[in-house]
């Protein structure tokens, strides 16, 4: 079975890939030389082999690689302006509950509707930076692209994803009369910037690292009702741990700056450069890389690994 798409331009920078190595590798091979692929990849819906989900993996990252940059940058503006509905949710929770006195009670709440716009976000198809932090490594792990592909990926669904969420907190700081979050913004605001660098950063790695882990389960189970469920625990997680996404905060750090003038632009500025960051490498090295090296290099065959195939 050949692993090699037809590239686009003549200076694609990729490399040809490998023979397959491993066993599920040939396995697949014989199994679209004596069945219709289509048949016998689909019908297992309850339990997905590793490689196949990393092989699922590589083929989307490359796909999402290889296609035009303006429409990545308006599905990731698009991603953006959904996001902004994060921070609605969690504006109104906060509000609501600000006299509550169990500090409990108001994590689990804002975890509760934090996942939402997720939900509405990844499940509609549109460009979230966090998701290729770690799907479009996999295709530059497999050597199918080159290193240039991912980092314009990465500028141009990471500059879409801010342009959404500032005309996002534009729409809901014109909005502010009808949903009554000010204070709730203003909270938010403060949580997002009163933190110092190091926690800012071990913080968005791991709102990073499980939101990769997000959009490896989602490739590794069924196109229905699972999926939803996979992305609610992660981004559940997120929001309960009060850690530090960069889209979904960039939405609710430019909501408190054009709602308040407790927040300069340059705290604005500094966090989701921070964040940013950090959950890059989040989904980068503990995902993606770990993902791929103990798929590929514990499933290799022993003749393969020793000749360094």
């Amino acid at each position: 079975m050949s692993k090699l798409r037809q590239a686009g331009g003549p200076h694609e920078d990729r490399v040809e890939p490998a023979e397959p190595v491993t066993e599920r590798e040939k396995e697949r091979s014989q199994e679209d030389r004596d069945f219709m692929p289509v048949i016998v990849k689909r019908t297992d819906e309850a339990r997905r082999h590793p490689d196949d989900i990393l092989q699922t993996a590589i083929e989307e990252g490359y796909e999402q690689l290889n296609r035009r940059p303006f429409s990545l940058f308006l599905s990731a503006v698009g991603a953006g302006l959904i996001l902004g509905f994060v921070a609605m949710a969690v504006a109104v929770v906060s509000t609501a509950l600000a006299g509550v006195e169990s500090e409990v009670v108001r994590r689990v709440a804002v975890a509760l509707v934090y996942p939402l716009g997720f939900v509405v976000c990844i499940m509609s198809g549109t460009e979230l930076f966090t998701e290729h932090t770690a799907t479009a490594v996999y295709p530059v792990l497999d050597r199918r692209a080159g290193f240039g592909r991912l980092v314009r990926l990465w500028v141009i669904v990471g500059a879409g994803n801010l342009v959404g969420t500032l005309a996002s907190a534009t729409l809901l700081t014109l909005a502010e009369d009808v949903i009554g979050a000010r204070s709730g913004y203003i909270m938010i605001g403060h949580h997002l910037v009163g933190v110092d660098l190091l926690p800012l950063v071990v913080s968005a790695l791991l709102a990073g690292w499980l939101m990769a882990l997000g959009a490896w389960l989602i490739l590794a189970t069924p196109p229905r009702t699972s999926q939803i469920v996979s992305i609610y625990i992660v981004t559940f997680l997120i929001g309960l741990g009060g850690l530090h996404h960069s889209i979904a905060g960039s939405a609710e750090m430019l909501t408190a700056y054009l709602i308040s003038d407790q927040f300069t632009l340059t705290q604005s500025l500094r966090f989701i450069g921070v964040a940013l960051i950090g959950n890059l490498a989040g989904g980068s090295l503990f995902v993606a890389a770990l993902n791929y090296a103990h798929i590929r290099h514990s499933q290799a065959e022993p003749d393969a690994t020793s000749t360094g195939s």
